[in-house]
């Protein structure tokens, strides 16, 4: 295998288990039992019929789902669930939905539901510069708000919550995409829960929801077939073509996570561990390596710190980069370094990304 593909920090795309790349690249060019590469094989046979419908299984078992939530695979990223969410359950209300603005991406959602109807930013971030999540004397929930939104897990500035908030008398949606799977998330307290691929469970092109069949009963009745949740739980996640080979690497990613690392509660303990190395090297470096987060909301997928001057951290990412380090570097809002590190981001690789903070400290400070 690419040694880089074992070092591969990057926020997203994120790395791949390695003995899924190796089913791919036999896929490529043959599906066993299939005969035909995964980039040819129809989205209306049916061993895709037999795909979609193991995934969904997996997903159900992993997160211990009842049935009366229906496990979707759509398009348009988290992106596109900015809209849609607000589209079905926004739209004609006189109550205000209610939103966490508690980073890059959360902001992203906000003028996106504000087109379809009345939104209240509950509470925002952007005065700490997105440092740190509001605790629970800072939050006050309306029990008449149509749903609360928010995301679990800011990629950009290395926050998560470590908690599930909200009324349960109001329908809580949010945003997992990157640190979905990664650990138990009590997902029947949730309505509604969308995740894109390329962070946990597969490449970019296709986006898991989890919606509880009861939500969508007062759906407007006008969406368009694309936008409407009720269209593609009719169709099976084949309302048009789908990426079939995206959602091939979802099925082989979550046959992984049951049976080569255990489930969930497993995952989420190897993931900690990882967490706990980065943030005892970032806490133990003298002010060297300066962690972005509130300790008690540090995120255990995404290690966002600093150096003492742009300079240095250009000096950083260049050798890191240069001894096969990749995606190191922060996201363009706000810089800095950023260490991704989800499921498929092994101990060892993390070991060795240590051993080279440690090293470069060394010579700066000698």
């Amino acid at each position: 295998m690419n040694p880089l593909n074992s070092l591969n920090f990057s926020g997203g795309p994120g790395a791949l288990p390695e003995s899924v790349l190796l089913q791919v690249q036999e896929s490529m060019m043959e599906v066993p039992g299939v005969g035909l590469s995964i980039l040819g094989i129809s989205h209306r046979s049916d061993w895709f019929a037999a795909v979609v419908a193991e995934v969904e299984t997996n997903i159900r078992s992993l997160l211990g789902l009842s049935t009366n939530y229906h496990v979707l695979l759509l398009q348009g990223g988290a992106t596109q669930q900015f809209s849609m969410v607000p589209m079905t359950l926004l739209r004609g209300k006189v109550h205000p939905a209610e939103y966490l603005h508690t980073g890059y991406w959360s902001g992203k959602a906000l003028p996106e539901a504000s087109r379809e109807g009345p939104v209240r930013v509950a509470w925002s971030g952007e005065a700490s510069g997105f440092r740190r999540l509001p605790n629970d004397d800072e939050l006050v929930f309306a029990p008449d708000a149509p749903y609360l939104h928010y995301v679990s897990n800011e990629t950009v500035e290395g926050l998560q919550f470590h908690r599930v908030l909200g009324r349960d008398d109001v329908p809580r949606i949010s945003d997992m995409s990157s640190d979905f799977l990664s650990k138990p998330c009590e997902a029947e307290r949730f309505s509604l829960i969308y995740a894109h691929a390329q962070k946990n469970i597969g490449p970019a092109g296709v986006t898991v929801v989890l919606v509880r069949d009861e939500l969508l009963a007062d759906a407007p009745a006008n969406l368009p077939g694309f936008l409407d949740y009720r269209k593609h739980i009719q169709t099976h996640s084949n309302f048009n073509t789908p990426p079939v080979f995206a959602i091939y690497v979802i099925l082989l990613v979550t046959r992984w996570l049951l049976n080569d690392i255990g489930g969930v509660a497993r995952m989420d303990q190897i993931n900690r561990s990882k967490a706990a190395l980065l943030y005892r090297m970032l806490d133990g470096s003298d002010g060297f390596y300066r962690g972005r987060a509130a300790p008690e909301d540090r995120s255990l997928m995404n290690v966002a710190f600093n150096l003492a001057t742009p300079a240095l951290e250009q000096q950083f990412l260049a050798e890191a980069l240069a001894v096969g380090f990749s995606g190191l570097a922060g996201h363009r809002a706000i810089g800095g370094m950023r260490a991704s590190i989800y499921n498929a981001l092994t101990l060892p690789a993390v070991e060795k990304l240590l051993g080279f903070m440690d090293d470069f400290q060394c010579k700066q400070t000698r």
